[in-house]
């Protein structure tokens, strides 16, 4: 009975069932709204999912938004701007785990050939 006693309680306190989904789906569904690849975008999600906690992707999306604010292409984000916002969490473990998910990807641009 406990499951359902917490489902219902998610859904009820949270008021959206968007709330309740899987945060690395979430992740995942947003870098692809913003034209990363599905599969990068599934990696990234996975990963943050798995090395930070809910708190901290929270306070990860509530930077992504402020940074989106007023942008003059919202429909795009670019690696940079990724890590970039991630560095303006306070907590030092969301930049770094965002760069490693990054890099682990396969989405941080090669530096071109010389």
């Amino acid at each position: 009975m406990r499951p359902l006693i917490s489902a219902g309680l998610c859904l009820a306190l949270l008021g959206a069932t968007s709330a309740c989904v899987d945060p690395s789906a979430r992740i995942a569904s947003s870098l692809q709204g913003y034209g990363f690849a599905p599969d990068q975008s599934t990696c990234v999600g996975e990963h943050l999912e798995k090395n930070l906690s809910l708190g901290q992707l929270q306070q990860l999306g509530r930077a992504a938004r402020a940074a989106r604010e007023g942008d003059t292409t919202p429909g795009r984000l670019t690696v940079g701007d990724f890590v970039r916002v991630a560095g303006q969490v306070k907590d030092p473990k969301v930049p770094l785990e965002v760069a490693r998910a990054a890099a682990g990807c396969g989405i941080v641009a090669a530096p071109p050939a010389l």
